[in-house]
């Protein structure tokens, strides 16, 4: 390719959109352009790069025995009504009707048609086990887009379904795609470290995230430096925590004590002059549409992910004002557990706390002194509260470290929840019809790249590892006008055309700094420089874009020596 054909508009300035390096340096190397809020245009290098991608992802999935399929972008609403998906994906799914008024989505998520598909076609254990997996456009209506690939509304994914005759079979599968991601991650250049975590709206009991540590990721990663525990921040478990009779105190008087415009733990814990883990935090919510309690330490935040699992119910929310009021008899923040009338269900940070502070179900009032078993009682003990660095290791009891991940990939064991839903079953061999066992396996492959840029950039630019580089090598001459140089770089290029080597020739009329500038804003990990001094001593230079190093070769070995960096670099 010649640079001066080359569709990639570079840009000197950041665009005031980017907030993080990955995007900022998409836009200024001419990789993409933005559309719409969340939506994106991948323009030349940038498509090398995605199609670089889904070629390695391909291969891995083909060397599992997965089988390429295409399904549809529009899925019709009954699919999605059999299995309950329809009203409970919520406002992030694009729903459209046709003309005659039928009702459609567009694809967040392909369990549904999938399974479909399958149980139109798959009647016998003969047939099993089966991987079908496509790479295709995905539509969430984000609330919220931003930084680029790494939340849009538009993004490309890759999913697989797996579907076996029974658990084994789905062990089996899903391992073999855990694996499959390690070696797709490690290929593209990531360390994509996979970490327990929750299952979401996707559903399944076992589930891993595939986390790419870096500054600019939205999630927490919280590891254990001493074993091998590793989960995201919703996941992380906490430590059960037992009565200990060492720590008793004498039970003071419960006590009501005015509170005025004090609402807030940290209101409270001044005005009172005590510290937040000395406060007890009375949450109330609607489970399925019931009022219940959690109860945890001031100075803890609550995981409503591990609340709604404890209490086992479809939904979960906060309540809404009117409920906390006809609840507890008082406004929002003076919530307290002594007199509730719902069950109250604590953290097992709880269960050794004495003459705590509570609210006193009363405007502008706290009680303190107030006491468990005593005072209130509770439904349960149970890992309600947000697990974060500094707890204990759930495995090992070692200290929690915790950094900020970019998720790249998660793989699910579904079992049988969307199988049982559409009816997707199959003989087994005495004959018995047998729900499909699924499990459901994906990859973001533009929040792929956008996370090996987090991984691999400077101050002057993108630096591709070689997988995955729009083009391996630039030739640089330093003017075109010298009719030597250009000769020579035309030479070189193509030779290297001719080896299967990925070159650009920046053949344009441009200062020698424009065209380095760009070359090191591009990432091209190889560029060869070809200038009258060096000519004259029947060499050239090739220069590293990661180290910055610079060989200075003698002209008949130019074109090896860039071909054993090529390979060392893979």
């Amino acid at each position: 390719m010649l640079m001066s054909q080359l569709y990639s508009p570079t840009l000197r300035e950041t665009p005031a959109e980017a907030e993080i390096q990955s995007h900022k340096l998409m836009l200024r190397a001419g990789l993409l352009r933005r559309s719409a809020t969340g939506i994106y245009t991948y323009l030349p290098l940038g498509l090398r790069v995605i199609r670089k991608v889904e070629a390695i992802i391909r291969e891995e999935m083909d060397g599992i025995g997965g089988q390429e399929v295409l399904l549809p972008i529009v899925q019709p609403a009954e699919l999605w009504h059999e299995t309950g998906r329809w009203d409970d994906y919520g406002a992030e799914m694009f729903r459209l009707q046709d003309r005659q008024g039928r009702q459609f989505c567009l694809g967040p998520t392909h369990e549904e048609i999938v399974t479909a598909l399958v149980r139109s076609e798959v009647r016998s254990y003969r047939q099993l086990p089966l991987r079908l997996y496509q790479i295709q456009n995905k539509y969430r209506d984000e609330i919220r887009p931003r930084f680029g690939l790494m939340r849009g509304r538009e993004f490309i994914m890759k999913d697989m379904y797996s579907f076996d005759r029974d658990e084994e079979g789905l062990d089996k599968s899903y391992w073999d795609a855990y694996h499959a991601y390690q070696r797709i991650f490690a290929r593209c250049g990531l360390e994509a470290r996979p970490v327990e975590a929750d299952s979401g709206a996707i559903g399944g009991d076992v589930t891993h995230e595939f986390m790419v540590l870096a500054d600019a990721g939205e999630d927490l990663v919280l590891y254990c430096p001493a074993c091998s525990y590793a989960a995201n921040s919703e996941r992380a478990e906490g430590v059960a925590i037992e009565p200990d009779t060492s720590l008793a105190q004498e039970l003071e008087t419960l006590t009501e004590v005015a509170t005025p415009n004090a609402s807030t733990i940290e209101q409270i814990s001044a005005f009172l002059q005590v510290q937040p883990k000395d406060c007890i935090k009375t949450l109330i919510y609607l489970a399925d549409g019931r009022p219940v309690a959690a109860l945890i330490r001031g100075d803890h935040g609550l995981n409503e992910i591990k609340f709604q699992k404890h209490l086992g119910c479809s939904s979960l929310e906060l309540a809404d004002e009117l409920t906390i009021s006809e609840t507890t008899g008082a406004p929002v923040g003076f919530a307290g557990p002594v007199g509730l009338k719902i069950p109250l269900y604590a953290d097992y940070a709880v269960v050794n706390m004495y003459n705590a502070v509570v609210g006193a179900n009363k405007e502008d009032h706290h009680l303190i002194n107030a006491n468990l078993n005593r005072d209130f009682q509770v439904k349960d003990f149970a890992d309600l509260r947000e697990t974060m660095p500094g707890d204990p290791c759930p495995r090992c009891a070692a200290t929690l470290e915790g950094a900020r991940g970019i998720e790249v990939g998660q793989v699910f064991k579904l079992g049988t929840k969307y199988s049982s839903a559409l009816g997707a079953t199959f003989l087994q061999e005495n004959g018995t019809e047998t729900p499909l066992i699924m499990g459901c396996y994906g990859i973001g492959v533009g929040r792929t790249v956008a996370a090996v840029i987090e991984k691999n950039y400077d101050e002057d630019g993108i630096i591709w590892p070689m997988s995955i580089a729009p083009y391996q090598v630039i030739v640089v001459p330093v003017s075109m006008k010298d009719q030597a140089q250009a000769e020579a770089a035309t030479k070189l290029y193509q030779d290297l055309q001719k080896i299967g080597i990925e070159v650009v020739l920046d053949d344009r009329d441009e200062r020698p700094g424009v065209k380095f500038k760009d070359a090191d804003l591009i990432g091209f990990p190889i560029r060869v420089t070809i200038g009258s001094r060096s000519l004259e001593q029947g060499q050239m230079e090739i220069v590293l874009r990661r180290t910055k190093d610079k060989l200075s070769v003698p002209i008949a070995e130019v074109v090896p020596t860039i071909q054993a960096l090529i390979k060392d670099g893979e």
